[in-house]
């Protein structure tokens, strides 16, 4: 764990709201998170939603034009959508920037034969169901470990769980990190608690969570938190840019996500979705910009974890049973 003091941050519209005897009470210190990313930072940035080497593409070049700082890139569809030489070419194409490639471990419960997430209540959700599931996505980790990939996305507390044990007994790189889904993001400490001793190295929450839960969070655990700054509407399509900074300053370490709303769902994804999913992945590097300048603007934009960075530092885990 590493503990930084979070820099002062101009408000947005402090300044003139003051003028006008609207000024908001003084931020307290005691809100802020303590923690940072090992190396030195407190945020970093990451681009989901890119579904393959066509759209990393276009993610890389917007990226350069815009000048929009990348750390992680996820994908979304799954590992086993994806053939092994479109996994190797992304592997390459991201490790030559020295950008962490994050990659979707499955099956998972929404596409398969389980009527409960039919269900009004979504009963089993995305969480892999049966013995067989979990063996696909312990599959799929060793085929994409195998390739490159040094980080997975995983979407069960079980398969959370295994994959951690797996990297212990050396079944897939030590330092592959692992990643909670915002599909089965904690709502409150005791939970995010949990993440992190099951073998999360960053944790997704809920993009609806108040500045106060981020808070509570920090006072129990210094595990990477990913957000979306804008959800995609199945996530409830918030769109949080004028919080950044306060977002930083409660939660670092802190991904900051550029998801995309008001755009169609493209999981699981194919070729003939093309054309909108290489223009989501454009707009959503221009999301990340608007993001960025929303930082500078305030003032809040020095404390960027270096570029390459990627590991998350140490974290508290459940012993394993010998």
């Amino acid at each position: 764990m590493t503990d930084a003091s979070p820099k002062a941050a101009r408000r947005p519209g402090e300044q003139a709201l003051a003028a006008l005897g609207l000024g908001a009470p003084a931020l307290s210190p005691a809100d802020a998170s303590p923690h940072a990313f090992p190396g030195g930072g407190r945020w970093r940035t990451e681009i989901p939603s890119c579904e393959g080497p066509e759209a990393l593409a276009v993610v890389l070049k917007e990226a350069s034009r815009l000048d929009v700082p990348i750390h992680r890139i996820s994908q979304g569809s799954g590992i086993w959508m994806l053939t092994d030489a479109e996994i190797t070419e992304m592997v390459d194409a991201t490790a030559e920037r020295d950008i962490e490639l994050c990659l979707f471990t499955g099956p998972r419960g929404t596409w398969d034969i389980g009527g409960s997430t039919r269900t009004d209540s979504r009963g089993g959700g995305t969480r892999a169901r049966g013995h067989d599931a979990v063996a696909g996505c312990l599959e799929d980790a060793v085929r994409a470990t195998e390739l490159g990939v040094k980080c997975l996305l995983v979407a069960d507390e079980g398969v959370l769980w295994t994959l951690h044990r797996a990297r212990v007994a050396g079944i897939i790189p030590a330092d592959t990190t692992l990643k909670v889904s915002a599909l089965i993001g904690p709502v409150n400490p005791a939970a995010y608690a949990v993440y992190e001793q099951l073998g999360g190295d960053s944790v997704n929450v809920p993009s609806d969570l108040t500045l106060d839960h981020l808070t509570e969070i920090r006072r129990v655990s210094a595990a990477p938190m990913d957000m979306y700054i804008e959800a995609p509407d199945d996530l409830g399509g918030y769109v949080r840019m004028y919080e950044v900074a306060e977002l930083i300053r409660r939660g670092a370490p802190l991904y900051l996500k550029f998801g995309l709303s008001k755009a169609p769902g493209i999981y699981p994804y194919g070729h003939h979705m093309r054309d909108l999913t290489l223009s989501t992945a454009r707009e959503r590097v221009r999301r990340g910009r608007l993001a960025l300048d929303l930082l500078a603007r305030h003032g809040a934009d020095g404390d960027m974890a270096p570029l390459g960075s990627r590991l998350p530092g140490t974290l508290q885990r459940f012993g394993i049973p010998s």
